[in-house]
């Protein structure tokens, strides 16, 4: 009656995978749940959830994903279909497509822009 399955680990903690600072990765990610990245990627990153670029953090190639925070540094060409939220010590550069854009001051933002809902 109260024989209930326990939950995967990942449940508990809402699904966010880490990669924490000091740590980079050479290669592609495909994620289906949210990511933050403290560390640096070269590669592309790919998922249905949100990246979290935290102020240590670097990407270097393309993003496809819903919704993003970037406080680090971004290169290359990111595609968010909903909310790209650019804090105030980002850096973006290259070639944006979102649905919305919020740009904090003092964030460096040098990349062209399309805003338009992604299919």
């Amino acid at each position: 009656m109260f024989n209930k399955s326990p939950k995967p680990y990942t449940d508990l903690l809402g699904k966010t995978n880490r990669i924490v600072e000091g740590t980079t990765i050479k290669g592609d990610i495909i994620s289906p749940a949210d990511f933050r990245l403290d560390g640096h990627l070269i590669g592309d990153f790919e998922s249905t959830g949100k990246i979290v670029i935290g102020p240590a953090g670097s990407v270097k190639g393309d993003i496809i994903c819903v919704n993003a925070d970037i406080e680090g540094k971004f290169e290359g060409k990111i595609q968010v279909a909903e909310l790209l939220n650019l804090k105030s010590n980002a850096s973006v550069r290259g070639e944006v497509i979102c649905g919305k854009l919020s740009v904090e001051p003092g964030a460096d933002f040098s990349s062209s822009c399309i805003m338009k809902p992604i299919e």
